[in-house]
């Protein structure tokens, strides 16, 4: 090996660095790898995704699975010979192949000693507002209490109309929701290719590159080859992810110990880069998500802690409540002097703000009837101008 690989190699090395730090993690196993030839789940490959998922727990970080797979066990345990293609009987098939997938994560990682969660999501869980909250406080919680939470799509009640498309976009959208440090889409193709590597045996591999450079639509292309073979959808996904930050790595399930690998930041796989600072990213997707709907008035003091502290706004801190507006609503924040200050997802209704502004957060209980957030508005989901 010439000095000059070596040194390239040391430098990719380096910048892999930046997916190694990564301590949340978003994973999504697709059909292909789950399913053996049509013939049902796979226990081989689940055991060996969990195994590999349990290390990665091990290492100090937290885990999201998104499992595609629920359609292709129910057509096995119903005794099925071909893929249905009425509506009715795909959305039967998910929710009895459903019950099969959890069981068998359930069962493989019990024996690592995790507890796993079931989550199914809908088009409307992530983009209505108030929804969008509630989906992002249970898989915060889920992981604070060390759970992996199993996301898939909610086949069985949802419509051609109004679904995620594949589970590519939905692995991408749950980053976004739990501001993901890496997003891993594990395929059975080893990552993206330059050309159609069928059709050209030397094809070469995209290593490295932003997620919005434009030579992967021409790549990975609906018009391409590769776009049959659902390149497409993670671009899409990538480019989704790098809202928040997240990076995005695309590579081969059947490569042993691939997880491991990509955690450590080995030069495997496609990796569809951010290229921006995560909260930065994060902030910019919210602040382009809504539109205000009311504005709060804050005391002195609070401005400060925003400003200074980078902390959340607590009921305590506001002196007045404009306007009428929703749970995941953008509300705008303004000091005494009516400047405005910041924006953010407020975590109640306009009526409910005004009964708990000015007081403190543990009194929200006696004046609501309920105890919701503390936090009248998240910093995470709170954007400083």
């Amino acid at each position: 090996m010439n000095d000059s690989v070596e040194k390239g190699d040391s430098v990719e090395k380096a910048y892999r660095a930046e997916v190694a730090e990564g301590k949340r993690w978003v994973v999504k196993v697709g059909s292909a790898l789950l399913t053996n030839d049509g013939r049902g789940l796979d226990g081989t490959v689940i055991s060996s995704l969990v195994e590999q998922l349990a290390g990665l727990r091990q290492r100090g970080c937290e885990v999201v699975l998104v499992s595609s797979g629920a359609v292709a066990a129910g057509i096995v345990r119903l005794g099925w010979k071909t893929r249905p293609t009425v509506l009715h009987d795909l959305q039967a098939a998910a929710a009895v192949g459903q019950m099969g997938l959890v069981q068998s994560y359930e069962s493989a990682f019990k024996q690592y000693g995790l507890q796993t969660a079931q989550v199914l999501l809908g088009h409307d869980d992530v983009l209505a507002r108030d929804r969008y909250l509630n989906a992002r406080g249970t898989l915060n919680t889920l992981l604070k209490l060390g759970v992996i939470p199993i996301v898939n799509e909610n086949d069985t009640v949802v419509t051609d109309e109004i679904r995620f498309g594949d589970n590519d976009t939905l692995a991408a959208l749950v980053a976004n929701l739990i501001d993901a440090d890496g997003l891993l889409l594990l395929t059975d193709q080893e990552g993206l290719f330059e050309e159609d590597p069928r059709h050209n045996p030397n094809a070469k591999m995209v290593q490295k590159v932003d997620a919005k450079a434009t030579e992967l639509d021409a790549m990975a292309g609906e018009g391409g080859a590769l776009g049959r073979g659902g390149m497409i959808t993670k671009v899409r996904a990538a480019r989704l992810a790098a809202r928040s930050g997240t990076e995005t790595i695309i590579a081969s399930g059947r490569v042993a110990q691939i997880v491991a690998k990509v955690a450590s930041g080995d030069n495997v796989g496609t990796w569809l880069r951010s290229g921006k600072l995560p909260q930065a990213a994060r902030k910019q997707w919210l602040a382009g998500m809504v539109q205000i709907q009311g504005s709060i008035e804050l005391d002195d003091g609070a401005v400060t802690v925003l400003c200074k502290s980078g902390r959340s706004l607590l009921p305590v801190g506001v002196r007045n409540v404009e306007g009428r507006f929703a749970r995941g609503d953008m509300v705008s924040c303004h000091d005494s002097q009516g400047r405005e200050i910041a924006r953010g997802l407020v975590n109640y209704n306009a009526d409910e703000a005004r009964r708990i502004m000015g007081s403190p957060s543990r009194e929200i209980e006696s004046l609501l009837g309920y105890q919701g957030d503390d936090e009248l508005i998240h910093r995470d989901n709170l954007i400083l101008l």
